[in-house]
């Protein structure tokens, strides 16, 4: 089988979703939590509206997930005029800090084939090929 960005992405994907879903079960989140919980860290007292667009959610995905993260204790919803805003909780913020870990712990153990200059070279080019291709926001 010729090798292809597409088979490398998957492997990826597959060994980095378990991982972070083993990670996050600790703290009874699950995988699909994750960049929600991220978005809201990064951006607190974001609306709805502006995590589900910049996430490029779907609507009705977002609100059953958002519902399970404030009914879980992980973040709440608070209205402001004619929008409801986003924050996490002291219980969401350690899920942040656990969530972002996650990216950083992985990278670490996977990489280690590769020297810091391999590193660089490699993160440099698929956050090019990431921009070019209007893959959303990478910094999320």
């Amino acid at each position: 089988m010729k090798q292809t960005l597409a088979y490398y992405a998957t492997l990826f994907y597959r060994s980095f979703s378990a991982y972070s879903t083993e990670e996050l079960q600790k703290l009874g989140l699950n995988y699909g939590s994750l960049f929600f919980v991220i978005y809201t860290g990064k951006h607190p007292g974001c609306t709805q509206a502006e995590l589900t667009r910049d996430l490029h959610m779907d609507w009705g995905h977002s609100q059953r997930s958002i519902e399970k993260l404030i009914a879980d204790g992980f973040m709440t919803r608070e209205k402001e005029g004619r929008s409801y805003h986003l924050t996490l909780t002291e219980l969401g913020l350690k899920a942040f800090e656990t969530a972002h870990d996650v990216f950083f712990d992985w990278d670490s153990k996977k990489l280690t084939v590769l020297s810091r200059d391999e590193q660089k070279t490699l993160l440099s080019l698929l956050d090019k090929v990431a921009k070019g291709n209007s893959f959303g926001d990478a910094n999320v």
